[in-house]
């Protein structure tokens, strides 16, 4: 008999088959999700977070987004990649990932929840856990700059939409893609 698959053991062609890039039209609820996961995370973990924000294109109004609640928690260092956190997280039906360094960003924790393996998904959510000075946090200043500058915010939209429509069964071009814009939107941002 087979054994059933988990999230862990999913290869690059899995997650791209099962988890196409889909995006909706904002919804005001992602808001609401995102605080009620802030205190079921926050509760699990205590004193252990030191900062926990919403990013991602959920955290910002007027766009399109795949559906998926983007948190990031900002961890001391000496907590990085923590059993006990993994341990905990997973209490809460989280799935650990080490993201591995790379291209200037650190290794930091990642967590996955509400992906279905059979079929519909539930509610998604992705947690970065790293400590503040991981270049994940620049995060924050993309996603200030884009609810403080709704015209930037439709063109990431736009561009959005059209890697969407070329990328859908390819995460990660779908991402990459989107780099230089981000790149040059924190430039924006800085000055």
């Amino acid at each position: 008999m087979e054994s059933k698959k988990t999230l862990s053991d999913l290869t690059k062609e899995d997650w791209n088959t099962l988890f196409p890039v889909t995006l909706y039209d904002h919804n005001p609820e992602w808001k609401t999700i995102y605080e009620k996961e802030k205190e079921a995370i926050l509760k699990a973990l205590g004193d252990i977070v030191l900062k926990i924000e919403h990013f991602g294109s959920t955290s910002i109004p007027n766009i399109k987004a795949k559906p998926y609640i983007d948190i990031i928690i900002e961890l001391d260092k000496k907590m990085l990649f923590d059993e006990g956190i993994i341990v905990k997280l997973g209490e809460l039906d989280y799935t650990f990932f080490k993201v591995p360094e790379r291209e200037g960003i650190d290794a930091y924790m990642s967590f996955g929840k509400g992906y279905n393996l059979e079929g519909e998904n539930g509610q998604i959510f992705h947690i970065h856990m790293c400590p503040k000075d991981n270049v994940m946090w620049n995060q924050l200043n993309f996603r200030d700059y884009l609810i403080a500058n709704p015209d930037r915010a439709k063109a990431y939209e736009k561009l959005k939409m059209e890697l969407a429509d070329k990328y859908v069964n390819d995460r990660g071009n779908y991402m990459l893609s989107k780099t230089d814009f981000i790149m040059e939107t924190l430039d924006l941002a800085t000055k």
